[in-house]
């Protein structure tokens, strides 16, 4: 608003100085028309403003009945030299005066502005481009704020890490109170480095810290330090840590270290880049540090092979504190810390949730519960159920039902039996994971889906179980080929060979579980340029035992679909039937016992664990 009263005062007074100001008895008019009604001898005088070529007339009388309210006219001469408009006037006769220009504050102010502020944008760019210092010092500067108030989240909101919250507890302690271990002698690490999967609540754990010590948090993460100038990201580490001297005891916290904490010498660029730079400054701050300053800095990664041996030493980094994926127990913890802010049903129990969920993290977790109650709020019903609940797991492991996908006859019995041959496989071997359901409803790129829920985490593979899950890999395309025949397989089978192949190479190059080759660990890619020293008969050999391994595999599972013929054709029809089912109803469609939870085959004596066709030393 004040600009624009601005505008309007300034263009009033440029307009008065015109003498141009509208009015109710003026009345504008072209030059040609003007000059006739000087010689009509209608006008009594003429008025002029030096320097401009608008000339005013003031007239005897009205100029008719239509304008009976115009006394005056005005036009604007053709020349722009008000001399030359004056002596072709003054030949009419009529009396002619010329007033001087008016100069004001606002005229002036109007007429020169954009002048000066082109000037003194020009003389400010000079400036800044002349004077170097300022220029890094500001480039120096963290962009974002660094400083946070006190985190009001406590240690107490931090759920399946225990192991992780005993090893930071110590820090919170220090922090608390720097001259508990000082007084003896000890020092705090200087630093601690949180290592864990996405998800699995690192950062939740430092701003956990911070807030139960009651000390300012300072976040960035690895990437806030790198630009492309040279130089900048080493000013903005010096100056982070020069805030956080200021407020010590506090908590430096930086997440994704990796981006700027890399191994230095392995970027191409020598050893001046950037990056380079960066680290070399982070080294240098977590190594100046004295004992009694108080001030830990935490860093959170996924990846740390990649990072740097200097920063990970004794006196930087000196512990790494593992954030792993929860166990039950965890998972239980953080579900009710999450279930908290839900309205779920009162008879729900989240036990049997924990139980299903192996290999979810924290943030997995949460994102069920918050799917399961946009569900239930998408059905408009007032609490959340565990159909709610379940329905959010699968959307979430196996995808969204993509129920507007219409599948021809041919495509559904073709999908209905390779989920089917998976079915059978799993109902096989018992130390596969269970059963959870089938389904030939499409959901995100797949067709089908055999769903599989562990009852139990998993921490370490036998060699009979990693080949049974061979088999299962290839039970799709084994249940096609023995029902529509070689030229009736289809390309969803794709993703089966593809993670069976994996599986297999892993088992030979890593896990040291082939005869022929050996316990050794061979790396394989075609970037890894043999950086193992392996030879080229060594690789072919790798080659022959994954090609024979898939085979014998693949073999095995068409022997079972051979074997189990009725119960495959069943589970076909019965999906052709419902397109979904669940453990249950394939217990009572092939006659098992029912489960009270996901389908488990009940367990066999170790010596008739594997089928006599199935010669697992050959493998």
């Amino acid at each position: 608003m004040t600009f624009l009263v601005v505008v309007g005062v300034l263009w009033a007074s440029f307009l008065k100085t015109l003498g141009t100001t509208a009015g109710e008895d003026s009345l504008p008019m072209p030059w040609t028309q003007f000059l006739a009604e000087l010689s009509s001898g209608r006008v009594a005088e003429l008025r002029m403003t030096s320097g401009y070529p608008v000339v005013e007339g003031v007239l005897r009388a009205p100029l008719d009945t239509l304008n009976s309210h115009v006394v005056r006219i005005t036009t604007t001469a053709p020349v722009t030299n008000s001399d030359a408009v004056y002596a072709q006037l003054s030949q009419s006769g009529i009396p002619i005066t010329v007033r001087a220009r008016e100069t004001s504050v606002f005229s002036a102010l109007f007429e020169y502005l954009p002048l000066f502020i082109m000037a003194g944008f020009f003389f400010w760019y000079l400036r800044r481009a002349q004077d170097p210092s300022r220029t890094a010092q500001q480039f120096g500067k963290n962009r974002r704020g660094a400083v946070m108030e006190i985190p009001e989240i406590t240690m107490d909101a931090v759920a399946g890490a225990d192991e992780a919250k005993a090893e930071i507890s110590e820090i919170v302690e220090f922090l608390k109170d720097p001259q508990s271990i000082t007084r003896l002698g000890g020092r705090m690490p200087r630093g601690a480095l949180l290592i864990g999967p996405a998800g699995t609540g690192k950062t939740l754990l430092a701003k956990a810290a911070a807030g139960t010590a009651g000390r300012p948090f300072f976040s960035l993460s690895g990437s806030d330090f790198v630009e492309m100038f040279v130089g900048v990201g080493a000013a903005r580490v010096r100056d982070l840590f020069a805030q956080a001297r200021a407020s010590a005891p506090c908590i430096i916290f930086i997440d994704e270290i990796d981006a700027v904490g890399r191994q230095r010498g392995v970027s191409g660029q020598g050893g001046s880049d950037e990056r380079e730079q960066t680290l070399n400054q982070l080294l240098v701050e977590m190594d100046g540090f004295q004992s009694g300053e108080g001030i830990v800095v935490l860093g959170a990664t996924n990846r740390p092979d990649v990072l740097d041996p200097a920063l990970l030493r004794p006196g930087r980094f000196d512990r790494h504190i593992t954030v792993g994926l929860p166990d039950a127990v965890g998972r239980l913890a953080i579900l009710h810390q999450h279930a908290a802010r839900f309205v779920l049903e009162p008879d729900l129990k989240l036990e049997l949730l924990a139980r299903q969920t192996a290999g979810m993290s924290g943030a997995d977790l949460a994102n069920v519960l918050n799917e399961a109650a946009v569900m239930a709020a998408r059905r408009q019903a007032d609490k959340i159920t565990l159909v709610d609940i379940e329905g959010a797991r699968d959307k979430i492991t196996f995808g969204l039902e993509r129920v507007s996908m219409t599948l021809s006859p041919q495509e559904r019995r073709l999908t209905a039996v390779h989920e089917a041959g998976h079915t059978i496989m799993s109902l096989t071997y018992p130390d596969l994971d269970p059963l959870h359901k089938v389904s030939i409803i499409p959901r995100g790129r797949a067709l089908g889906i055999t769903a599989y829920l562990p009852q139990e985490d998993r921490h370490s593979y036998t060699r009979l179980h990693l080949t049974h899950l061979l088999v299962m890999f290839m039970g799709g395309r084994a249940a096609e080929l023995h029902v529509f025949g070689r030229d009736g397989l289809t390309t969803g089978a794709q993703n089966d060979i593809e993670r069976a192949t994996q599986m297999a190479r892993r088992m030979v190059t890593q896990f040291g579980m082939s005869d022929r080759v050996g316990p050794c660990q061979i790396t394989t890619g075609d970037d890894a340029e043999r950086a193992d020293g392996s030879s080229e008969r060594t690789r072919e050999m790798i080659d022959d035992e994954v090609r024979r391994m898939l085979e014998k595999a693949h073999q095995e599972a068409v022997s079972i679909c051979e074997d189990r013929k009725d119960d495959l054709m069943a589970i076909t029809d019965a999906l052709l039937e419902r397109e979904t089912l669940t453990a249950k109803d394939i217990a009572v469609l092939l006659g098992l016992p029912e489960p009270q939870g996901p389908l488990r085959p009940a367990p066999v004596p170790l010596g008739d664990e594997v089928p006599a066709s199935l010669d697992i030393s050959e493998i």
